[in-house]
């Protein structure tokens, strides 16, 4: 895939965000050694979080284990739709980012990406059934991760697509990097804030390619009643 690349960059790695210090530099690092089992890179672990979703996993990792777990990913319609629980709100849990003051979801707090506060007590992923869940009984449907779905991704997808239980376009694109097919990703993340993405919201769409495990990434998965 990559013939041109230098041969010291042909090893396993992910992408990995840090901030080197409140209100300093910040920096996305393509990280030698960062997989699911050492997020951070090769000296991190994951000791102490098995209740936190699992990070550092491209596309292809995801298909490969929900397929061996008899499962799937979601398509992007049926995530919406588990997302929203039955209902129409702004946010998954209603019209409020912060209602009286309690944290509905893992996100960032502060002037992303230069500061977060961890106002939420937490600066990375949360542990799972930390928050409410929502009216499905679902938990991190905003929040937390970004969670691949099955689809490719294109921008006029919902304009295009079945109005029941569409299954996603047939290939991707994405204006933005146009030789670089994507899979949709929804949900949000622990980076996400106000002032950049608001990726929490059910209605808020990502893209990804698949071949990329990031720090803020994971997935779920579903399964077709007996």
């Amino acid at each position: 895939d990559f013939p041109d690349a230098p041969l010291d960059m042909l090893k396993p790695a992910a992408l990995v965000f840090e901030i080197q210090q409140a209100g300093g530099p910040y920096s996305w690092e393509y990280r030698h050694g960062a997989d699911w089992r050492h997020p951070l890179g090769p000296k991190s672990s994951i000791e102490g979080k098995g209740k936190h979703p699992v990070v550092q996993v491209a596309w292809e990792d995801a298909v490969a284990y929900a397929e061996w777990a008899g499962k799937s990913l979601p398509t992007e319609a049926q995530w919406e739709y588990a997302a929203r629980g039955g209902e129409n709100h702004e946010y998954i849990w209603g019209e409020e980012l912060v209602p009286d003051g309690i944290y509905m979801a893992n996100t960032w707090q502060g002037n992303f990406p230069y500061e977060n506060d961890a106002t939420d007590m937490f600066s990375h992923t949360a542990p799972v059934k930390t928050y409410e869940p929502n009216k499905f009984g679902l938990y991190d449907m905003g929040g937390n991760v970004w969670e691949w779905c099955s689809d490719w991704y294109r921008p006029d997808a919902y304009k295009t697509s079945a109005s029941s239980n569409p299954t996603g376009p047939i290939d991707s694109y994405d204006p933005m990097e146009p030789g670089l097919p994507k899979r949709v990703t929804r949900g949000g993340s622990f980076l996400c804030s106000q002032n950049v993405c608001r990726g929490y919201r059910p209605s808020s769409r990502m893209k990804t390619t698949p071949d990329t495990g990031l720090i803020h990434t994971g997935f779920r998965c579903v399964r077709k009643r007996p």
